[in-house]
């Protein structure tokens, strides 16, 4: 029923939005070729697909240059994308989720990405955390948050890394012991993605004794006394966000802000992580598409030895190399996506595969359109520079390349 309404909205912002002279509007100059987006694609997933685009060329390409130089965090847009039902994408309905599965999730971020990868990698963290409180929050809790979190009405960030756990997330040590009807947290979580602006944020804090089962997951609300953010930090890419340290001192945090029993919050972490990993490979695709559409633009009008780029033979086979790179990324994204939705024994596996070979490969993708673009690649006023610095931290963060690896390992030599 849900999607039927999410069709709708479709329809309606193409009309009252884009105009209807611009229905149908063909937003990728390689449709029907190789490195068409929408290939494989039901025609429900391709509505969805034109939907992202739609809004990423309207209302995030637009401004993307302009968010990272000041550093501006576009609240309102973000807000905006959740009357398009993107607030809580694969939460249930009934609860105000749009309900989609993990692919048709996997490409509506690739498709916002190619607009502003730094504000679609925010609004896969908040659909992150809105998951987590659906698939393992009580009704109550699921009644009470999820209407605010999927309308966007309140933002959220995700709270596990910490100064001194980064890969090794069982080591957590921010403290939260029980005091009557309430938690009280001490500690800090580093690299915090909305911080100082979210108004919610779940915190993996440990409850009980050393490792895995002792850590339980938490919601704290802004306000909450004891609650306080460090400074915002610089960062080379995703500046279009906040990031800053989460501090937690004496802080009391109601026990019915639990989300899941007490010691079971590694498991709610690891299994956000997996659909987290096909979110953040999702976000290198999109930057990685359009990273070569304007370079294939670039390269027809820039001439050099009397003849346009791109009869260059050298250019020609390196543009061949990061093309396959993108649609062989895509294939392993998508199938790590099914494999999720259909929860086969292997889905955590693919998911590090795919995360390990998008994020590596579509960097490069973005790194070689920089040096095809020579000079001008270098320059803030050509995007593909910030797609370069967007898409940097996509190696690092939801678990290093390094981990995937060492997943993929055991995984296959077990």
């Amino acid at each position: 029923m849900f999607k039927t309404v999410f069709q709708r909205a479709c329809r309606n912002y193409h009309r009252n939005l884009l105009g209807r002279n611009q229905q149908g509007k063909c937003y990728s100059n390689l449709a029907n070729s190789s490195l068409d987006l929408s290939i494989g694609l039901s025609e429900e997933e391709k509505e969805f697909q034109t939907l992202a685009l739609d809004f990423a060329s309207k209302e995030l390409e637009p401004n993307m240059q302009t968010w990272d130089e000041k550093a501006h965090f576009p609240v309102d847009v973000i807000k905006k994308s959740a009357e398009l039902g993107f607030g809580g994408l694969y939460c249930r309905e009934d609860c105000g989720g749009t309900g989609l599965s993990r692919l048709s999730t996997s490409i509506i971020f690739e498709a916002l990405s190619t607009g502003c990868v730094s504000t679609t990698a925010f609004i896969s963290i908040h659909n992150m955390v809105a998951w987590m409180v659906d698939s393992f929050g009580s009704e109550e809790q699921r009644h009470k948050w999820l209407p605010l979190l999927t309308s966007m009405d309140k933002l959220a960030s995700y709270c596990l890394t910490e100064p001194g756990s980064g890969s090794d997330a069982a080591a957590l040590s921010t403290s939260a012991r029980l005091h009557g009807d309430h938690y009280i947290l001490n500690g800090s979580k580093a690299f915090i993605s909305g911080a100082t602006v979210s108004d919610v944020y779940l915190v993996m804090v440990r409850t009980g004794g050393e490792g895995a089962k002792g850590i339980s997951a938490l919601i704290v609300e802004k306000g909450t006394p004891g609650l306080s953010f460090g400074k915002l930090e610089s960062k080379l890419g995703w500046k279009s966000q906040p990031t800053a340290i989460v501090n937690f001192e004496d802080c009391a945090v109601p026990v019915v802000n639990r989300i899941g029993g007490e010691g079971f919050g590694f498991n709610i972490a690891m299994q956000g992580l997996n659909g987290g990993r096909i979110n953040i490979s999702s976000t290198s695709l999109g930057a990685a598409q359009k990273s070569f559409e304007l370079t294939k633009d670039h390269l027809s009008v820039r001439k050099a030895f009397g003849t346009e780029l791109i009869n260059n033979q050298y250019l020609q086979f390196k543009m061949a190399d990061m093309a396959t790179s993108v649609v062989t990324s895509r294939l392993i994204v998508r199938q790590a996506a099914r494999a999720l939705d259909q929860r086969l024994p292997s889905a955590s596996a693919l998911c590090a595969m795919a995360k390990l070979h998008a994020t590596d490969s579509c960097f490069n993708v973005c790194n070689d359109a920089l040096q095809m673009f020579g000079g001008y690649g270098y320059l803030c006023d050509y995007p593909i520079q910030q797609f370069v610095r967007d898409v940097r931290v996509n190696q690092i963060l939801e678990g290093t390349n390094e981990i995937m690896r060492l997943l993929v390992a055991r995984d296959t030599l077990r």
